[in-house]
């Protein structure tokens, strides 16, 4: 399970995920292979993903917003 997050003040939009299992602070890079793994296992329904206000997105919404990713 992740979250989005936003990880510097005043950004509108979320800026790295959290996984929820440990609490790991993952930004959107694309060099990152925490963040690789995190767009691996969304789009392969391996795993869930929560907006920034806890509220849980569904599988289409999750994937939609992932391919918005970098």
């Amino acid at each position: 399970m992740y979250k989005l997050s936003q990880i510097w003040y005043g950004e509108t939009q979320p800026t790295s995920v959290i996984r929820l299992s440990d609490n790991a602070c993952i930004p959107f890079d694309p060099a990152n292979t925490d963040y690789q793994n995190f767009k691996k296992q969304i789009n392969a329904d391996e795993a869930q993903l929560e907006d920034a206000d806890g509220v849980l997105m569904t599988p289409e919404q999750a994937k939609a917003y992932v391919a918005t990713l970098p």
